[in-house]
């Protein structure tokens, strides 16, 4: 059996999850390209992935999250793309992390809303109140309402 040899070595991978109102992960792709000379860069469904020396990997990730910082989030990849021991084309289906990365995309949510109250907070101005969990709840005599309005 062969040894393993890294495909990329030297290199960093770098996750950057967009949940913005206001930029696409094609719109970052587009910056990243226009940024980038060297860096090898994938849209993703939550947004890109960046593989390439790090100076080069930190300015781009630099340039893209001044794009709208409360909503753009970074986070190292541990194994390099197509890298047989985690590559979906060798394991069959999604790579495992992926479903963890569904996940966070609710967190980050939370998380992009209290950067804007303290972004708010610090200028004056009104927070934006929280979401109360029991103002999420849905009576299940008010759902059958609704749903008898909507049978014709």
């Amino acid at each position: 059996m062969n040894p393993y040899q890294p495909s990329y070595q030297g290199t960093v991978t770098k996750y950057v999850f967009v949940e913005s109102p206001h930029t696409t992960p094609d719109d970052l792709a587009s910056l990243a390209y226009e940024i980038s000379d060297r860096a090898m860069i994938k849209e993703t469904c939550f947004g890109l992935q960046i593989t390439g020396n790090e100076d080069d990997v930190e300015h781009i990730i630099s340039q893209i999250r001044a794009r709208d910082p409360a909503h753009i989030f970074v986070k190292d990849r541990g194994f390099p793309p197509g890298d047989p021991r985690r590559c979906r084309a060798n394991l069959g289906g999604a790579r495992p992390g992926y479903f963890g990365h569904e996940f966070e995309m609710g967190v980050v949510r939370k998380i992009s809303k209290g950067i804007l109250n303290l972004a708010t907070r610090d200028q004056g101005k009104k927070a934006i109140p929280p979401v109360s969990r029991s103002n999420l709840k849905l009576d299940a005599a008010e759902l059958a309402r609704m749903m008898e309005k909507e049978v014709p």
